[in-house]
């Protein structure tokens, strides 16, 4: 390379660290930068997951002999089940959603997510999350009813402290930052990819991290919603739950496995995609059969969403229903079967290297197959009515989640590690941990196999020495504590790789992805200039690309306007359509989260009328995040290198935070589903229907509102055909939409106090306060539009912030109008008790 080029490339450099980079000290918590925030999220995971695992050794102490007295009952009951809450909400998912934001612009070819004060905000709701449930268990008040906390012992009648509430309150502040993150994923994928990487040239981390996302976006808002109900079931009485007053336990469960089961596959699904990535490398092949491994994926998303009730054969489903959900959980090995051996035949086609990640690899295989058959064993009726709640079912989620979890997750580590801190390992103690891990592993979870099939119970504390478990829990305790120990030399290892590793200029592994063609460790902006795709982006020349990308080469080689540019494409063939200028560095991510944090903290509190004045708050401080978005005159398209010149993400058709609000609407509408779900469920399955009392149906509040929204959306629409009259339509939205409030209001009120007295007025309740919440919102959302307006953010070229309501209101008119209809069609179902 001439002087003058590396003179270009270094100044190149400079301009965009200037640009993208984060600034020491107290500046580093205005991070909005996807490599930061993913570290931030797998470096808390991690330490989460230690957390978890000393409260499994505090298990595994526990049951280790007959009668023992370290825990008592009490104490037990919190660490088993923040054992449970730690690693299923704040270890598993969460660190393959940093894995994912660390990679996915890298291996994408872009410089940042869609979304970066989105990913920071919701970076911020899982650490507050965390800290609000382990502070729990710390102060002695920690949920003390299981990770799945079943009703109704986690009802006020049962729990009547703050430990359930700090679950319920907890887990849906946790669950922001999931919903989050599924949406930045989804859109970032999907539109932040380099020129020509159509969606058959993806890598297929990024194909497994789409349907994650996708499979998050649909299966969270159940739990969320169970959430909500309990929580307003012990704190106002609405009996969603109490089967003494029309409610039913069950319905919990309906609630908390469609989110549950679901949730096994979107914790493994990026372990698979993390192994996707790194076989094919250390065997120098590319992956058999790809095409097919994307088809089985998405057939395991589809078949999770059919399998909830797999966890529930023993509630009394009826034998028809027990048949095909048996059948259904046995059809979802085949194509996780698929990819294994698609994983398999690109082993033996190649020739892989015995490195430590291909050491965790082959411990993923044999742990994983073997609780892959204890799964299809489970999947079988007759053995889970005799295995259902034992030691058995423990084992077999620790063989499929640790073996489809911590397995890949070491071996993801010690593969991109390298690709963060820029050395390589030293691997001194790399062999010994694993094969403490392997082994301390599979003598803790086989035994309790053992223990299990001898029927010995999950969840208890102690058991009597004539039951005949106390030396398979010896063995199992002493393998938990050789397994521990392999996990602290793994960390002092990783430590020494980051401390001592010795240094490496560029992909180590001969890796044909693009993160590799960058420098390591990376620097802020990711790339200096953006590639062009022509072939599968997992079997390209990093070595080749990268040179030329630092050197300015590619799509956006230069900066303008101290302007954060990167590339939107078309979502199907990856044609470059829009420039996306993103936020910069902000504060506001962080005070968001806090003030989001205070809202759940009164509730846990109960001091509800303080709650709504912080979720003001919360709404004008995400208000303060538009401050530097937007236009305010129109912009000629852009040069962009190498072809035609592009519009300004404001100016196109379909930007990112189009998607964005129609994923956000798809995960509303699930959960608007699942409460209409659980209303008609409570009419078919609870005895105690129809009410003993008439069933408030007012046609005036109905059909007031009703009209009010249809004219909040005809002015919505308006709003978009004729800008000159926009903040005069906008102003008709306002008022439609506060005569709707107003009156929706009253008649809340007004029913509150039925809403105590049976599930079907508590059901009719929460429908029309779900309309009420989505009416308020559109309000905020018509007074933004007017107030851009008049700022002149907003012209016929420049209209996205009037496109994005109009979807918010078409979306308030069909689920308002179903609100409204609601208390008829329960009074018809309920044989007419209506007034």
């Amino acid at each position: 390379m001439t002087p003058a080029p590396r003179k270009t490339a270094l100044r190149l450099h400079r301009e965009l660290t200037d640009i993208w980079a984060t600034p020491p000290g107290w500046g580093r918590l205005q991070a909005v930068n996807h490599t930061v925030i993913g570290k931030r999220f797998m470096l808390t995971a991690i330490i989460f997951f230690a957390i978890g695992g000393v409260l499994a050794m505090l298990i595994r102490t526990q049951l280790a002999t007959t009668k023992s007295a370290f825990l008592d009952a009490a104490a037990y009951a919190q660490v088993f089940t923040m054992h449970g809450v730690v690693m299923m909400f704040l270890f598993a998912i969460p660190f393959f959603e940093g894995l994912a934001m660390y990679l996915l612009p890298k291996m994408l070819g872009s410089r940042d997510l869609a979304f970066p004060r989105m990913s920071a905000y919701g970076y911020w709701c899982y650490l507050f999350g965390g800290i609000f449930l382990v502070g729990a268990l710390v102060a002695g008040v920690a949920p003390d009813g299981g990770w799945f906390m079943y009703t109704p012992l986690s009802s006020s009648t049962y729990t009547p402290g703050v430990n359930a509430d700090v679950w319920l309150l907890g887990i849906t502040f946790v669950e922001i930052s999931a919903l989050s993150a599924a949406v930045e994923i989804l859109v970032s994928i999907l539109k932040l990819r380099a020129p020509g990487m159509s969606l058959t040239r993806m890598p297929i981390f990024a194909w497994y991290m789409l349907i994650v996302a996708g499979m998050m976006l649909i299966g969270f808002p159940p739990l969320i919603l169970g959430s909500i109900l309990l929580e307003a079931e012990r704190a106002f009485g609405m009996p969603f739950f109490d089967p003494a007053r029309g409610g039913d336990p069950l319905l919990w469960q309906h609630l908390f496995w469609l989110f549950g089961h679901p949730e096994v596959y979107i914790i493994f699904l990026p372990a698979a995609g993390a192994l996707s990535t790194i076989i094919p490398t250390l065997a120098r092949r590319p992956l058999e059969g790809y095409e097919v491994v994307v088809a089985a994926v998405i057939a395991i998303a589809f078949l999770s969403f059919g399998l909830w009730v797999h966890h529930m054969y023993t509630v009394g489903i009826p034998h028809v229903a027990l048949s095909f959900f048996s059948a259904a959980s046995g059809l979802v090995a085949v194509p996780t079967g698929v990819q294994i051996f698609a994983w398999l035949a690109t082993l033996a086609h190649g020739k892989p290297r015995m490195s430590v990640p291909m050491l965790h690899v082959f411990g993923f295989f044999f742990v994983f197959v073997l609780g892959g058959l204890t799964g299809v064993m489970l999947a079988m009726v007759p053995f889970d009515w005799q295995a259902h709640d034992t030691h058995f079912v423990v084992a077999h989620l620790h063989y499929v989640l640790v073996g489809g979890v911590v397995f890949p997750m070491l071996a993801a580590a010690y593969y991109w590690l390298p690709h963060i801190f820029g050395r390589q390992s030293v691997q001194h103690l790399s062999h010994a941990a694993f094969w403490m891990i392997f082994v301390g592993f599979n003598l803790t979870f086989f035994a309790m196999h053992l223990t299990g099939l001898r029927g010995m119970p999950r969840r208890i504390s102690t058991y009597p020495p004539e039951a005949g478990w106390e030396t398979l829990n010896f063995v199992s305790s002493m393998g938990g504590f050789i397994m521990t120990t392999g996990f602290a030399l793994v960390a002092l290892d990783l430590l020494l790789l980051a401390v001592f590793g010795k240094p490496f200029r560029r992909n180590p592994w001969r890796a044909g992805t693009l993160e590799w063609a960058m420098p390591t460790p990376p620097p802020a902006y990711a790339f200096a200039s953006l590639p062009e795709i022509s072939t599968r982006a997992d079997q390209l020349d990093p070595d080749r690309l990268g040179p030329a990308l630092a050197a300015g080469k590619g799509y956006l080689g230069s900066t303008r306007h101290g302007w954060m540019e990167v590339l939107g494409v078309d979502m199907v063939t990856g044609l470059p359509e829009q420039i996306i200028i993103l936020p910069k560095r902000s504060y506001l991510p962080l005070l968001t989260a806090l003030a989001s944090g205070s809202v759940f903290a009164l509730l846990l509190l109960k001091i509800y009328w303080l709650a709504p004045l912080a979720l003001l708050v919360v709404t004008a401080l995400f208000m303060l995040w538009t401050r530097d978005c937007g236009l305010t005159s129109d912009l000629a398209d852009l040069p962009v290198g190498h072809g035609p010149n592009l519009p300004h993400h404001y100016q196109a058709e379909r930007p990112p935070s189009y998607w964005a609000m129609v994923f956000t609407l798809a995960a509303d509408a699930t959960l608007y589903a699942s409460l209409l779900f659980g209303s008609l469920f409570l009419w078919l399955s609870t005895p105690n229907w129809p009410p003993g009392l008439a069933i408030p149906v007012d046609n005036i509040t109905c059909l007031a509102v009703t009209a009010a929204l249809i004219v909040a959306a005809a002015f919505g629409r308006n709003s978009l055909s004729a800008n000159d009259s926009a903040a005069r339509s906008l102003c008709c939205v306002a008022l439609a939409y506060g005569a709707a409030l107003s009156i929706l209001v009253i008649f809340l009120i007004d029913i509150h106090g039925e809403a105590s007295q049976h599930a079907a007025f508590a059901s009719i309740f929460a429908v029309k306060s779900y309309a009420a919440l989505h009416i308020a919102v559109g309000l905020i959302f018509s007074l933004f539009g007017f107030w851009r307006v008049k700022s002149g953010y907003v012209s016929t070229r420049r209209d996205l912030d009037l496109r994005l309501a109009q979807l918010w209101h078409r979306f308030t008119l069909v689920t308002g109008i179903a609100a409204m209809a609601f208390p008829f069609i329960l009074k018809t179902l309920a044989g007419g008790a209506g007034a």
